[in-house]
């Protein structure tokens, strides 16, 4: 079982170089993605009172799905993401739909160099469970925000209700001899806590709503495909392994996957922390 000492520096390094790389994959399955999360992004935004004339900071914005979604609703968004490829893609879809009230701005999340007070909300959708210091990048989001401006986030809520990922990530860790997640540690079910985490950073008023957001897709085939293209943690997980290798983990996925094929297609088990505070 490989052990290594959690280097944040690299880490952020690698992430960043993985997103460059999935970043157009990424905004290429735009459509799925929104259809999946459509539901939670409109809920978080009503959570933080998004609406005509707000000043939101999108935090890892990645293609930008939520900052356009906070955008139609007349808010002025500035999208931030250490990934300046993928903010590409946010930008031309911003101009594609013709919305003048979105900027791009490439930044890390631990240290958004913005003018303290300045925003009305802050939202980061799939976003927290990745920040190495989470403490950190929240209190870098409430100095952004005026008094009584609203964080909202969308987290993955515990590995046993989000099979459509748990079970990749569990055929990965194994077959890439990689050591359980410590307590901490990045990764795509470390803000589960993120309750707790908002007050710790002084927020108030925090609400924590769970989401059913099932995936839903023409088969296992599919997902797998979704998150081999696309899924940076997933990227970064078989990087040790050579591309024969990763072929055959790829495979023995789609063949776990299909145990959530049904009638309807294939339903992958997905459920959303939707959270929300008070600066």
């Amino acid at each position: 079982m490989a052990t290594s000492t959690f280097d944040p520096g690299r880490y952020k390094q690698t992430t960043r170089e993985q997103w460059q790389d999935a970043a157009e994959a990424w905004h290429r399955w735009g459509p799925t993605l929104e259809e999946w999360l459509g539901e939670a992004t409109e809920r978080m935004l009503d959570l933080t009172s998004v609406g005509n004339g707000t000043r939101v900071l999108d935090v890892a914005a990645g293609a930008g799905g939520q900052t356009l979604a906070a955008a139609r609703r007349g808010a002025t968004v500035l999208a931030t993401d250490f990934s300046e490829a993928i903010l590409e893609f946010a930008a031309a879809e911003a101009r594609r739909a013709g919305l003048a009230n979105v900027a791009t701005y490439a930044v890390d999340a631990e240290g958004i160099d913005v003018e303290a007070g300045s925003f009305d909300a802050v939202v980061s959708r799939l976003g927290v469970m990745y920040f190495p210091d989470k403490p950190r990048a929240l209190a870098e989001q409430r100095r952004a925000l005026r008094t009584g401006g609203r964080v909202g986030a969308i987290v993955f809520s515990e590995p046993d209700r989000n099979g459509f990922f748990s079970v990749p990530i569990g055929i990965i860790r194994t077959r890439a001899e990689l050591p359980p997640p410590a307590a901490g540690l990045p990764g795509p079910f470390s803000a589960t806590g993120i309750g707790a985490l908002l007050e710790e950073a002084g927020f108030h008023d925090v609400e924590v709503h769970r989401v059913p957001a099932p995936l839903r897709l023409r088969n296992a085939a599919e997902c797998a495909r979704l998150e081999r293209e696309s899924f940076g943690a997933l990227h970064q997980m078989l990087a040790g392994l050579e591309p024969g290798e990763r072929d055959s983990v790829w495979a023995e996925i789609e063949e776990a996957l299909q145990q959530y094929e049904g009638p309807d297609g294939f339903v992958g088990p997905c459920e959303l922390l939707v959270v929300a505070a008070t600066a």
